[in-house]
C-alpha cells in the first residue's frame, strides 16, 4: 500500500471519531462545521466530511471555552478566528473576563457589607406597616432620603391603593435599616442597592453566608474554565500556525 495514502487515511477522521471522545453526536460535530465552529472540512469523492486532527483540537477548544465563556460566545470566539478576525476574537474573550472581574467584586462588596452587620439588623422586627414620614423619623433621616434611596432600587414600597401613600412593612424596615448602616459605612448607593438584592435573593442573613460561599466556589471554578478554554485555544491556534500538536490523535 502506498506510504502517503496511509498516513493521509490515518489523519482522516469521521464525525463519530470527533464525537465519540465529547459524548457528542454525529450530528452534532456536522452541526458544529455547519457553525464554522470548525474549520472547513473536506469532502470524499463520495460527499463525506473528511475531519483530520486539527479539527478534532478545534472541537477540544470549543469545548473547554463553552464550559467558562457560554455556548453562544465560545462559538462567537471559533468562528472570528475561522475568518481570520482575530481582534473580535480577543475582545470576545477579555469581555467575559471583565464580566467575571466584575463579579468578583461584586461578592467582596456583599461579604464586606454582610461582615459589618449585627443579626439585629438583619431580623425584621413585626409590626404594623410604617408610613414614609414615620420610617423617616425611627431612622433619624429626611424622607427625601429615603425616596432618593427608592430611585436606586435599595427600596421598593408598595403604595396604598385608597390613598396612593408608601408602606414599609418589616422587611422593608429591615432593609431600610441595614441601608443607613451601610451609608454610615461609607458604601456607596449602588453597592447598598447590590447587598440589598442578594439578600432577597437568599432569603435572609444566613442564608446569604451560604450563598456567598456558594457564590465564591463558582467563582474559582469559571477561573478555572476560563484557563482550561485557553490553554485548548492556544494549542488549536498553535497548530494552524504550524505548530505540532502535542496530543495528536
Amino acid at each position: 500500500m502506498n506510504t502517503a495514502k496511509t498516513l493521509k487515511r490515518r489523519c482522516e477522521l469521521r464525525p463519530v471519531d470527533l464525537a465519540r471522545e465529547h459524548g457528542l453526536s454525529a450530528q452534532a460535530i456536522r452541526n458544529y462545521d455547519d457553525a464554522e465552529i470548525l474549520p472547513p472540512a473536506e469532502r470524499s469523492d463520495s460527499g463525506y466530511r473528511q475531519y483530520t486532527p486539527l479539527h478534532a483540537q478545534a472541537l477540544r477548544a470549543f469545548v473547554a471555552l463553552r464550559a467558562g465563556h457560554g455556548h453562544q460566545r465560545a462559538a462567537e470566539i471559533m468562528r472570528a478566528f475561522h475568518h481570520g478576525d482575530t481582534e473580535t476574537a480577543y475582545r470576545l474573550i477579555d469581555a467575559t473576563h471583565i464580566a467575571l472581574r466584575s463579579e468578583r467584586t461584586t461578592r467582596a462588596e456583599v461579604a464586606a457589607a454582610l461582615s459589618t452587620l449585627t443579626t439585629a439588623t438583619t431580623t425584621p422586627v413585626p409590626g404594623p406597616p410604617l408610613t414614609v414620614g414615620e420610617l423617616a423619623r425611627r431612622l433619624g433621616l429626611h424622607p427625601a432620603t429615603l425616596r432618593t434611596w427608592e430611585t436606586q432600587g435599595i427600596l421598593r414600597p408598595p403604595r396604598e391603593r385608597a390613598t396612593g401613600y408608601r408602606s414599609y412593612d418589616p422587611d422593608l424596615v429591615r432593609d431600610a435599616e441595614i441601608a443607613r448602616q451601610l451609608r454610615r459605612g461609607g458604601y456607596p448607593l449602588p453597592q447598598v442597592a447590590r447587598f440589598l438584592e442578594s439578600l432577597r435573593e437568599a432569603g435572609g442573613a444566613d442564608a446569604l453566608a451560604t450563598f456567598l460561599t456558594d457564590w465564591q466556589l463558582r467563582l474559582t471554578t469559571r477561573s478555572r474554565e476560563l484557563l482550561t478554554g485557553a490553554a485548548q485555544l492556544d494549542t488549536y491556534l498553535g497548530m494552524l500556525e504550524g505548530r505540532p500538536n502535542p496530543d495528536p490523535v
